[in-house]
């Protein structure tokens, strides 16, 4: 059975993947390997097989276009846009993650010439690809706002200014030190160390590492950290 007068569309998958270095926010981008506008910068994206779930596909296209695998995706959008690509009626499935760079950094390949970019810095890029950027972007800052999601950068003990640098990344945005160190402090999650980091000052800065007993009962208190949530979404 065939429906009747139903026009085929494409339907890709597109992957938009942030990263932190331990100092600034990053966005991978690759070179587009097809035409049109082969060899601009592009996200990992790619048309779904028919045997797959668009998460299959997102998955299999991610570890082809850069190397990475096993990493957690999320479905944000849908972009249906009809002219968002020129060749062919496209909808595009996106998907976004966030990764340590440091730790995943052994796993991109050198094929379709990958690279980070500080979110400041960000080339032009394909068809609506900036936009889906700008909108993960928003989802992220949501996220971060109502959960701690940010702390899978961090490494296992890690100082308040590593933490603060990763909330200013991702809101572009400077936090003032002392209001931002007495509300982390204040959720009852962090664990202080007795070690320091003197690698930034001689006096340097207390370790601390999060408390996972009282994870799950205190995450909420995260919700004061940032400051205005609502001006960045």
């Amino acid at each position: 059975m065939q429906y009747p007068d139903i026009q085929k569309i494409l339907v890709a998958v597109d992957n938009i993947i942030f990263g932190f270095d331990g100092f600034n926010i990053k966005l991978l981008l690759v070179e587009r390997p097809l035409k049109p506008y082969n060899g601009k910068w592009s996200l990992m994206g790619g048309f779904i097989n028919a045997d797959e779930s668009p998460e299959e596909a997102a998955t299999r296209i991610l570890e082809e276009r850069t190397g990475l695998k096993d990493i957690y995706i999320e479905q944000f959008h849908v972009f249906g846009d009809p002219n968002r690509d020129p060749v062919k009626r496209t909808l595009s499935i996106a998907y976004f993650a966030l990764i340590d760079i440091q730790q995943y950094e052994k796993q991109i390949t050198d094929e379709n010439n990958p690279e980070w970019f500080l979110l400041t810095e960000l080339p032009e890029m394909v068809f609506d690809h900036a936009e889906m950027v700008k909108l993960a972007l928003r989802q992220l800052r949501y996220k971060a706002a109502l959960h701690p999601i940010l702390f899978q950068l961090l490494p296992g003990k890690f100082t308040i200014p590593q933490l603060q640098a990763l909330y200013e990344g991702v809101y572009q945005t400077r936090f003032d030190d002392r209001n931002f160190s007495r509300k982390l402090l204040s959720t009852g999650l962090l664990v202080k160390l007795n070690e320091k980091d003197k690698q930034s000052s001689k006096k340097g800065a207390f370790y601390y590492s999060l408390d996972q007993s009282n994870y799950e009962q205190k995450f909420g208190s995260f919700l004061n950290l940032v400051p205005n949530p609502d001006k960045f979404f």
